[in-house]
């Protein structure tokens, strides 16, 4: 997912960074708030950001100029919400991009459209539908998970369709291309991602079950009934 530096041409990369922007600055609000508000939480902002770069940095060669790889998004979206997931993804992809070549400083506008934005909220708005039609926790956040890991994939595709059409069919031929190459590595990559979601939100609702009902992630409710309490 990942795009390389300087791939994208004018005015591409700097319309994803004007897009993106915005988003991170309303969730660095939203960061500082939540932390001085709730300290506790700092745990789990360190897990669910090591979760994002062990994840995206496994990557793997896919279209040029881009890669394929887990994302780790999913999961702070669930705890934190997209706008402080955006800058947890800042975070990961400006270091990857200094220090790992991964990505670029260029491109980190266009990336964290589709990392660090659009599949957090994907991932975001499955987690509630799933939690509001009751259905099983741990599948939800798989779920959510894999569908936020597509959801960044379809979106890149959609930046690299668009800054490079093709001669003939343009954006939407362009789009199909980049799309059906992602397809081949992401489709696998998004189920293992959802399954190893799930885990680590059972650990963390293990052991720290408490700040999530705080939090209004999840329902006493449904702790007391995962852990076969009666209400």
């Amino acid at each position: 997912m990942h795009i390389m530096e300087g791939f994208l041409p004018t005015p591409w990369w700097q319309l994803w960074f004007a897009v993106s922007i915005p988003v991170i600055l309303y969730g660095i609000h939203k960061l500082n708030r939540l932390v001085k508000e709730k300290r506790e939480i700092l745990p789990l902002l360190a897990v669910a950001g090591a979760f994002i770069f062990v994840l995206s940095s496994l990557k793997l060669p896919s279209v040029n100029g881009s890669c394929s790889h887990p994302t780790g998004t999913g999961i702070a979206a669930i705890m934190f919400g997209p706008a402080i997931t955006a800058v947890l993804g800042t975070i990961v992809l400006v270091y990857q991009a200094l220090f790992l070549a991964h990505g670029g400083l260029t491109t980190l506008g266009a990336n964290v459209f589709s990392m660090g934005i659009v599949g957090p909220i994907v991932a975001y708005l499955v987690y509630k539908a799933g939690m509001k039609a009751n259905l099983n926790l741990y599948l939800v956040v798989f779920l959510a998970t894999a569908f936020g890991d597509w959801a960044t994939y379809v979106t890149t595709s959609v930046e690299l369709a668009l800054a490079f059409p093709a001669a003939s069919g343009g954006v939407l031929v362009s789009f199909t291309r980049f799309a059906t190459i992602f397809a081949v590595t992401q489709v696998p990559l998004a189920i293992m991602e959802g399954a190893i979601s799930a885990l680590l939100f059972k650990y963390v609702v293990d052991v720290k079950s408490d700040i999530l009902v705080e939090m209004k992630v999840i329902e006493d409710k449904v702790v007391k009934k995962l852990r076969g309490i009666s209400a």
